[in-house]
């Protein structure tokens, strides 16, 4: 048995804080560029705290889901402030563009040099600046993976911007950040964490190390998604739903994922669509196809089992099938009001372009069985 582990350089957990951000930078330079999403304002607090503690800070403001465009313009930014510390406060696209403005702005070159699929992904060879993941979502894990999901509107698809070097400094999680999450969107992030504990649990690349993970985090996620939903004020669903998202990322840098994250970057890089509802839409199908592949071409392999276990993770019985946790997670969706593909103008026409994306997609190796064209379109069909 061989594996390796890798993560952040120091995880801190726990409701408020993030009062010591302040505190936490302090060491890492005199000046911070503090990476945030559209609501700016939302970072004014991180900004008092830094500058408290006798530090310059400037803010850069990222619309949306990061692009080439926003990365390069935010390294510039960063080069000519002459920032030493970056934080990254925000969801999984703020802390991205974070860890890849942070890294690019150590090291020379264009972005499209380093990328993965649309660049020439090239190494990083000089250490980021030193980043601070702040999340104020609890889904994406963004905090303690190493690589950063940029998209190309000329390409029409999402890449990795991928290295070592990228991983935080610190990860600083206070659930009580995600308090104020509306319901839609605690339901898209919850199910992108959700998502993201599965497929490393069942991936072939899975470990010791990160199946511990995922058997901790997995019914954390049961429990509480419905609850953070319905009642986004439960700091003790929140509590687990930030948890359930670190471990969900501390497993995915390091077991990988599967079909429904291959078909995520490609589908977001073609249409406008979040991340999230990408997934919670997918995930059911891919589920029951990895399933029945797996049940026709590997009855009774480790592979097979897995998806049992999670069905008896997922709905507290232990005599569940691994159809039973098709169905709940199917009845989760419904709950939680998922939309469907269509509804983010994805047409029958454009199955075999997101095919043929996704199957050169890395996400694709960790899936536990290889899927043909036709059983990834199939699952494509029954997600519209």
């Amino acid at each position: 048995m061989q594996f390796e582990f890798a993560t952040a350089g120091r995880i801190v957990f726990g409701s408020g804080r993030v009062k010591e951000i302040g505190a936490l930078a302090r060491s890492l330079g005199t000046h911070v560029l503090v990476v945030t999403g559209r609501e700016a304002k939302r970072a004014d607090p991180i900004l008092d705290d830094v500058r408290v503690q006798g530090m310059e800070a400037s803010i850069f403001s990222v619309e949306g889901e990061p692009t080439v465009a926003t990365i390069s313009e935010g390294i510039t930014v960063a080069r000519r402030k002459k920032a030493e510390c970056v934080i990254g406060f925000g969801g999984g696209g703020a802390i991205d563009a974070g860890k890849a403005i942070a890294v690019m702005a150590a090291n020379d070159g264009e972005l499209l040099d380093h990328m993965e699929v649309i660049g020439r992904a090239q190494p990083l060879r000089n250490p980021s600046l030193p980043f601070i993941a702040v999340p104020t979502t609890a889904g994406t894990g963004a905090e303690v993976t190493r690589n950063a999901v940029i998209g190309s509107p000329e390409h029409r698809v999402k890449a990795s911007l991928r290295s070592p070097h990228m991983l935080p400094r610190i990860a600083l999680v206070d659930p009580g950040l995600t308090l104020s999450l509306p319901p839609q969107v605690t339901a898209l992030t919850g199910m992108d964490a959700l998502t993201q504990l599965i497929e490393p649990f069942v991936s072939c690349r899975a470990t010791p190390l990160t199946d511990a993970l995922c058997r901790e985090a997995i019914p954390r996620v049961a429990r509480s998604l419905r609850e953070a939903f319905e009642n986004g004020e439960s700091l003790s669903a929140r509590e687990d739903m930030a948890l359930a998202s670190l471990f969900g990322g501390l497993a995915l840098a390091n077991a990988g994922l599967g079909a429904v994250h291959g078909f995520a970057n490609p589908i977001g890089g073609m249409f406008s669509a979040p991340h999230g509802g990408i997934c919670a839409a997918l995930l059911p199908h891919v589920m029951e196809a990895n399933r029945e592949a797996l049940s026709r071409r590997e009855p009774g392999s480790s592979a097979d089992e897995r998806f049992t276990e999670v069905a008896t993770m997922l709905t507290v019985n232990a005599n569940a099938t691994a159809e039973d946790g098709v169905q709940w997670v199917r009845q989760l969706v419904d709950t939680l009001k998922i939309p469907l593909l269509k509804s983010y103008g994805i047409k029958e026409s454009d199955l075999d372009e997101i095919v043929s994306k996704s199957r050169k997609a890395s996400s694709m190796k960790g899936n536990p069985v290889e899927l043909t064209p036709d059983e990834l379109r199939e699952i494509l069909l029954a997600a519209l």
